[in-house]
């Protein structure tokens, strides 16, 4: 991806991954509009980085999302790159009785149907630009489940899967598909207490570690920070050792 002169919608981009993502790519020379649900946060960052720009969606309204798109498009017709970073992730006890399904759903339909749809309308757009991104955001959890969160396990797992599909679908085409994967970060995803969280990576350094290998690997696939490394490749160690490393892993975060 080429790091400077792009015009960037970056959704979820008024907090966390997101606005640091804005900020980043607002300082390398791009031209970035942030999205989301909350107004104040989209001003808040707007206000602080002069010239970026912010727009509200609903990325769990399929309507709201092309209308959207459409309005983006006109204001903004050079865009040729995407951040897919909007998601929410909810712990769920599935012994619950009866077991409530509506965090697992918003889940589904913010984390895997709201990049789907969005990605959807802007596509026809992207396929007519010299070149264009499109960056998904999964997380280490796609790989090795948190087993308090599983349907944002899933839906992440699905995002890695869709992107590859992705990439290979529009090979022929200007668009490149980049998938980010997070590990555990210091943000306010799962509340006050992970931003906190001495065991999270600092924010500053995952994005500083991103964006160097963003510039620097310019054919890069995954976007994978060395602390995301146990996670991503766990699998590769065979059964055993995965299942040991899952339940260990698993064992050390319920205590969160």
């Amino acid at each position: 991806m080429k790091t400077t002169g792009n015009t960037i919608l970056i959704t979820g981009g008024g907090s966390g991954i997101g606005r640091g993502l804005a900020e980043a790519f607002h300082k390398l020379g791009n031209k970035v509009v942030i999205a989301g649900r909350r107004k104040q946060l989209l001003d808040e960052t707007t206000a602080a980085n002069p010239g970026m720009s912010s727009a509200i969606l609903d990325i769990e309204d399929a309507a709201s999302i092309r209308t959207f798109a459409a309005k983006l498009i006109t204001d903004f017709p050079a865009l040729n790159a995407v951040i897919l970073n909007a998601g929410i992730m909810r712990p769920e006890n599935v012994l619950a009785e009866p077991w409530d399904l509506s965090d697992a759903e918003a889940t589904i339909t913010t984390n895997l149907l709201g990049p789907i749809r969005l990605t959807a309308a802007l596509l026809p757009h992207f396929v007519k630009q010299p070149h264009a991104s499109i960056l998904t955001v999964t997380s280490g959890l796609a790989f090795v489940p948190l087993a308090l969160a599983p349907t944002y396990n899933a839906t992440k797992a699905a995002i890695h899967s869709w992107s590859q599909a992705l990439r290979y679908q529009l090979k022929s085409t200007s668009v490149e598909v980049l998938e980010i994967v997070p590990p555990y970060v210091q943000t306010e995803l799962m509340g006050n207490a992970q931003a906190a969280d001495p065991r999270a990576m600092p924010l500053k350094e995952f994005l500083d570690e991103a964006i160097e290998i963003i510039k620097t690997q310019p054919t890069a696939t995954e976007i994978l920070v060395k602390r995301v490394y146990p996670l991503r490749f766990a699998e590769q160690n065979g059964p055993e050792k995965y299942d040991a490393f899952f339940k260990q892993f698993n064992d050390a975060m319920s205590t969160h």
